[in-house]
């Protein structure tokens, strides 16, 4: 049987749903449970791999999956921007995975099996929302991206784990019913249709009322993008174990928000009309309070995971902004901080994760000195500080540079303040954590000493955030090859 795009299309789906079916096959043995995760990644990856190609070549991978209600089609169709998100999520998966391996045992978690089951279905939900053809397929997707993730969010059973994954089910639920439904069946009743196409679907002579309305409809109703006010639930739900954390905020939920924001800006409205609409003016001016305000309550957190997640709603009002901004180099500036952030975000709650598994400590004013025990933790911590600050040689330096290029284009070049000031606040919030740990002397040296026999039997939650601090790195060096991929959805300079 040949191995056509269409097929690839489909395992995009199949490989990580039957991972999560088999999965509680093996609750009793482990090493299979996690042998079959692993072993879906690797194909995921490989699969996503040959789609990449494929798309760089100039195909169109693309499969009718079934109709409904009469003429709503639940259809996939893989263009830069998606087969992007998905490399993301599958790389990050497997990397995610190996600390999942470490943490849940290091910290002997309980119900494990369900916890990795869970994980592959947000995956299938990923895949899905990274492949959507329309609108309709990329909400179904969605809410099954948020139904498989509530139990890992409750996964602890305790009080505050329940009460953060109550305002986690209410707040995305809830937005998405009341706000994301609405904007979709608007949308199908003023364009006829919900496909993505490049340039937009609304017909000319839409009034900019209506795409107004629609567009804060969308913007909100995403509650996965968490934009002020928004936003709340993302700090409620570090009550999970630090792998949902990275799982949440560089993987797959986080940033199926900000991916769909930015393809619904692009596929569904157009560049033309959101530059003709006040209302992304306003939603811009949203974003950059955002990024600001986000950094400042980042600053005054000790609890490092909740600083970690106020950092991460200020970083995805970048792609916010960008979608907002709504010109060829800020929806680069977009797709790039998606990809450089997920890099970034992940080595920084994967290292919080180490530190906890270790150490036991989780605030920020008991790192003392730990660096001299957990140099390589530490250092990894530091390398995606800088990437996420926006520094050179680190990819996170390019999303920054893009969008001051495209609030420059859009004439909103003082909105670039917000960019500025957020990257000092980075600063502030993130560096002294490694000065911190490793130039302040620890507060009991015996205590630490003795941690580092602790560490040699915990080396699986060490070596994943030293990997993904060292993608973040590379990355810097491969955002030519990103650019020139993005070029059929948007021309950089044209």
């Amino acid at each position: 049987m040949e191995f056509t795009n269409e097929l690839a299309l489909l395992l995009l789906l199949l490989i990580p749903l039957i991972a999560g079916g088999l999965i509680p096959l093996f609750s009793n043995r482990p090493n299979i449970r996690e042998a079959i995760t692993f072993l879906a990644g690797i194909l995921l990856l490989l699969n996503v791999f040959f789609l990449l190609n494929a798309i760089n070549s100039g195909a169109k991978p693309e499969l009718y999956l079934f109709r409904f209600a009469g003429n709503f089609d639940v259809r996939l169709e893989l263009e830069p921007l998606g087969a992007i998100f998905a490399a993301i999520a599958s790389s990050l998966w497997i990397v995610n995975s190996v600390f999942t391996l470490g943490y849940m045992r290091g910290n002997k978690e309980k119900k494990q099996t369900r916890f990795f089951g869970l994980v592959a279905i947000a995956i299938f939900a990923a895949m899905g929302i990274a492949a959507s053809a329309n609108l309709i397929t990329l909400f179904i997707f969605y809410e099954l991206l948020t139904i498989s993730t509530f139990p890992l969010v409750t996964h602890k059973g305790d009080m505050k784990a329940k009460r953060g994954g109550t305002i986690y089910a209410l707040v995305l639920m809830g937005t998405s019913l009341m706000f994301l439904l609405p904007a979709i069946l608007g949308t199908h009743i003023v364009a006829g249709h919900s496909d993505f196409a490049v340039g937009g679907i609304f017909p000319s002579g839409t009034s900019n009322f209506t795409t107004s309305i629609l567009l804060l409809l969308f913007v909100f109703g995403i509650g996965k993008a968490a934009l002020m006010p928004m936003h709340f639930w993302l700090p409620n739900a570090m009550v999970a174990p630090t792998p949902v954390s990275a799982l949440l905020h560089a993987v797959a939920v986080v940033k199926a928000g900000v991916f769909s924001v930015l393809k619904i800006t692009i596929f569904i409205f157009g560049e033309s009309v959101m530059a003709d609409m006040n209302m992304s003016t306003c939603l811009s001016w949203v974003a950059a309070i955002t990024i600001v305000l986000a950094s400042i309550i980042a600053l005054r957190k000790d609890n490092l995971k909740a600083r970690l997640a106020y950092s991460t709603v200020s970083q995805l009002a970048y792609i916010t902004l960008a979608a907002m901004l709504a010109t060829p180099a800020a929806f680069i500036g977009g797709a790039l901080q998606i990809v450089m952030h997920a890099w970034g975000k992940i080595t920084l709650f994967m290292c919080a994760g180490a530190i906890y598994t270790i150490s036991h400590r989780t605030e920020v004013s008991k790192l003392d000195g730990l660096g001299r025990t957990m140099p390589w933790v530490f250092g990894a911590f530091l390398v995606a500080s800088i990437s996420i600050i926006g520094i050179p040689p680190m990819g996170g330096s390019w999303p920054k540079y893009f969008l001051i290029v495209g609030a420059l284009e859009s004439g909103k070049g003082i909105l670039t303040a917000a960019l500025v000031l957020s990257s000092i606040l980075n600063i502030v919030y993130l560096i002294p954590i490694s000065i911190r740990a490793f130039l302040k002397p620890p507060k009991d040296i015996s205590v630490d000493n003795g941690l580092i026999e602790v560490r040699k039997k915990n080396i699986w939650v060490i070596v994943p955030p030293v990997i993904s601090a060292a993608g973040a790195f590379i990355l810097f060096f491969y955002v030519g090859s990103i650019v020139d991929f993005l070029q059929p959805v948007v021309s950089v300079g044209e």
